[in-house]
């Protein structure tokens, strides 16, 4: 059974940091690409940063380029996102994806002061 489960979610005001964290099982992880997501309400939800299955090619949304950093670790089955200078506007749910095909529950982020 596979299971994504996300984690270090919270308030936090603009500038500041946060760092999410996803626990996954069941895949085959060292061969899937893992991504993260966002969605706010009555918006699609939408791609925030992608990592390739050996960790070395990245890819990041116009909005986070510079600020966000994805990262994964294989031999413990988890993904990362370094969220620095956060905005308000990067207030949402955050999920985790196994290339889109599996997905955690979400983790909301709210940055506000």
């Amino acid at each position: 059974q596979v299971q994504l489960v996300e984690s270090g979610g919270g308030l936090v005001q603009p500038g500041g940091s946060l760092r999410l964290a996803c626990a996954t099982s069941g895949l085959t992880f060292d061969y899937i690409a893992m991504n993260w997501y966002r969605q706010t309400p009555g918006k699609e939800r939408e791609l925030v940063a992608a990592i390739s299955s050996d960790g070395v090619v990245t890819n990041y949304a116009d909005s986070v380029k510079g600020r966000f950093t994805i990262s994964r670790d294989n031999a413990k089955k988890m993904v990362y996102l370094q969220m620095n200078k956060l905005k308000p506007e990067d207030t949402a749910v955050y999920y985790c994806s196994a290339n889109r095909a599996y997905w955690g529950q979400g983790t909301q982020v709210t940055v506000s002061s």
